[in-house]
């Protein structure tokens, strides 16, 4: 049996890590000059949108709203970005990023799957296939480092 808060909590952090992954490769992509490596990134960022189209129709059938990712984190997350691209501005410098955030993102999804152990089976797989889809990104720009 479910719980609603855990599913409630558990859906919130994934929304919200799909957030941050989208809003990092949006804000990468204008700077990767190799055609295949923008076009990873193009195909991260419209499945992170899919991802999160289907969380915040399950947030609303669950009644709930979105959350935000935390104002810190996503501050930190602009900054780390833009300060690194605007100091080496090349490909592997978006590819380090891009795993960086990727690990990130794995290692809090686990962690509130874990933590939020009795969400509905239907948003843990949700979790799960945003945590597949960063471990597929991280291995597919591998290759730019």
């Amino acid at each position: 049996m479910s719980d609603k808060q855990d599913s409630i909590e558990l859906l919130k952090e994934t929304n919200a890590g799909i957030q941050m992954g989208a809003s990092t490769l949006h804000e990468l992509i204008t700077d990767i000059k190799n055609d295949k490596l923008r076009g990873i990134m193009n195909a991260a960022k419209d499945e992170h949108d899919e991802l999160g189209g289907e969380a915040h129709r399950l947030l609303l059938e669950y009644g709930s709203d979105t959350k935000e990712p935390h104002p810190a984190a996503k501050a930190m997350s602009w900054m780390k970005t833009n300060i690194k691209m605007a100091a080496e501005k090349t490909d592997s410098t978006a590819a380090e990023l891009v795993t960086d955030g990727c690990n990130m993102g794995i290692k809090n999804l686990n962690r509130y799957i874990n933590q939020y152990s009795n969400a509905d089976s239907r948003i843990v797989s949700l979790t799960k296939r945003v945590i597949r889809s960063e471990e597929q990104l991280r291995l597919s720009v591998k290759d730019y480092l």
